[in-house]
């Protein structure tokens, strides 16, 4: 097994004296409104807090960009490979990848919208989100699509700061409890929110609500796309392409090779290389940047703006534990018509490009009946969920 080499990134002479992070964002990686790094921070910095003595690792609870050594390399290693002697049963297996959404519904009829806490950091990582909704964008129309809306942890901070009196986001989830969550919810405006129940992977194009092809500025899929098969990838990114105006940008956000997450998965729980099923019945895949590039740009044709690993160090001080949370970012672009792509060694405009996509799916797998969640449920320390 090999794992993604680690950003490199330069440390500073002496790092700024940095707020301690609260409890929460150190467990989901997510940062509150009170953090230092709002304003100060621009997108894929990931944090300023440089372990540059490894004696001061417990000096604070968690540390950014923090390269791995042969030692947390072989450990990965050597958990993952155990994983290997206990998979997932042919019949489970089956059971799993039929009715995923059986368990979304469960999760969110359990928990509500009281589980997953606002995103107030995508306006650090993601800022073209409050761009466009903010007072010096004027009132230009702006269509955004949250694949995986869940309670509205992305669209409910969105709007309640939307000064664009044309603006419209859209939620879409696999849950039919969690898009009945978000429409009852005091948060939601019908002026400018919708939500539906969609299968980002469905085969047939089918596109949410009434929804044109073509239609979106953005795409949101924040710790979405783990949660699909492998063979499924192909039909959501294509369905997320006709959805994309030319130009269009996906803002993406998931979990990297060898996180903690995956790392300590439990016996029973390996569906197949990388992929795997939760206690709850979710399931969840840790990506690499070349699977990424691979889906996004070599297959489907999409331009990589950025693609980026955020490496953290968590720490418990008084147990002296150390944890590696690793989560890979991207933002791409859906070509402008004119634009030229490369994609399996050969030049193709957009349009040509759109148009063998829809035609061509003669190297697309079976369909195996699985239809994937469009949410996110994560793993953390306390509750079996992070992210």
């Amino acid at each position: 097994m090999t794992v993604p080499e680690p950003l490199e990134s330069s440390v500073p002479p002496s790092s700024p004296e940095i707020k301690k992070p609260s409890l929460e964002s150190r467990i989901t990686g997510e940062i509150s409104e009170s953090d230092t790094r709002i304003g100060k921070d621009s997108p894929f910095v990931f944090g300023q807090r440089y372990l540059t003595q490894e004696e001061d690792v417990f000096s604070r609870n968690a540390w950014d960009h923090v390269e791995w050594g042969e030692k947390e390399i072989k450990h990965a290693e050597e958990m993952i490979a155990k994983q290997y002697n206990d998979p997932v049963s042919q019949e489970d297996k089956e059971r799993y990848n039929a009715t995923p959404e059986k368990f979304w519904n469960v999760f969110y009829t359990n928990h509500k919208e009281n589980f997953f806490k606002d995103r107030n950091w995508l306006q650090i990582e993601f800022p073209l989100l409050y761009e466009v909704s903010s007072k010096d964008y004027g009132d230009k129309p702006v269509k955004i699509l949250e694949v995986g809306c869940g309670a509205g942890n992305t669209m409910f901070p969105v709007l309640r700061q939307n000064q664009n009196s044309n603006l419209k986001i859209i939620g879409a989830d696999y849950s039919s409890v969690a898009v009945d969550l978000i429409k009852k919810s005091e948060s939601f405006d019908p002026e400018h929110a919708e939500a539906y129940v969609w299968d980002l992977a469905n085969e047939n194009g089918d596109l949410p609500g009434n929804m044109e092809p073509n239609s979106l500025d953005i795409v949101v899929m924040i710790f979405v796309f783990s949660a699909l098969a492998p063979n499924q990838w192909n039909a959501a990114i294509k369905n997320i392409s006709k959805l994309l105006k030319p130009g269009g940008t996906l803002l993406f956000r998931d979990y990297g090779r060898y996180d903690l997450a995956q790392v300590r998965v439990k016996k029973g729980r390996l569906l197949e290389d990388n992929f795997y099923i939760r206690g709850d019945g979710t399931r969840v895949y840790f990506f690499t940047e070349e699977e990424l590039r691979e889906m996004f740009i070599n297959q489907i044709g999409f331009e990589e703006k950025r693609i980026a690993t955020d490496r953290r160090l968590l720490v418990n001080r008084k147990k002296q534990l150390k944890m590696h949370r690793i989560w890979l970012q991207a933002v791409f672009n859906r070509p402008s018509e004119n634009d030229t792509v490369e994609t399996n060694n050969s030049s193709l405009s957009t349009q040509e490009l759109m148009k063998k996509l829809a035609l061509d799916d003669s190297d697309d797998e079976e369909d195996d009946g699985c239809t994937p969640p469009i949410t996110c449920g994560c793993e953390s320390c306390a509750t079996g969920h992070s992210h």
